[in-house]
């Protein structure tokens, strides 16, 4: 029996079906689109602790103590993001990236949400990147026999990442 995309529960979602809301001063929405999102990733490292017990054990009791391991989560981390665009004459990355330079870091950290859509173009996923400011600013090399689409390249740093739906 084959069933229907409502009946459907865990549709697989695609790469190239996102949409990455990001609010610079000055800006419209069609600024908001991008080629290649990359770096979505929090991570939580593993401290392990290694402890000897009191007891005694082992043959007639000759060794004492025993090495128990734990492991435990450490404080969660969060990676870059790495937002590519096709260049246009839009500065707002730009500017957004000096204001950072210029000391005014504070004012400029943004929410930064990534939506992912299904094939019916509904919005299924969402995650959100929270206190995210430029940490880089890139062009993509020039070069006269080139006919490739010049890249803007901005990395964002981010202290929070949630899904939220």
């Amino acid at each position: 029996m084959v069933q229907s995309p409502d009946q459907l529960q865990d549709e697989i979602l695609t790469a190239h079906r996102f949409y990455l809301g990001l609010t610079l001063e000055g800006q419209n929405d069609a600024n908001c689109f991008f080629l290649e999102c990359q770096g979505f990733k929090r991570t939580q490292e593993v401290i392990e602790i290694s402890e000897v017990t009191s007891q005694t054990w082992g043959t007639n009791g000759q060794s004492k103590g025993q090495v128990v391991r734990t492991k435990l989560p450490s404080n969660p981390k969060s990676g870059n993001l790495i937002l590519r665009r096709g260049t246009t004459k839009s500065m707002d990355f730009w500017n957004w990236f000096e204001k950072v330079q210029q000391g005014k870091w504070s004012e400029q950290r943004r929410l930064v949400a990534l939506s992912i859509y299904n094939q019916a173009n509904q919005e299924v996923a969402r995650f959100e990147l929270a206190g995210a400011w430029p940490a880089s600013y890139k062009i993509a090399d020039v070069n006269a026999r080139s006919h490739d689409i010049e890249i803007e390249e901005v990395e964002v740093a981010f202290e929070e990442f949630k899904r939220v739906k």
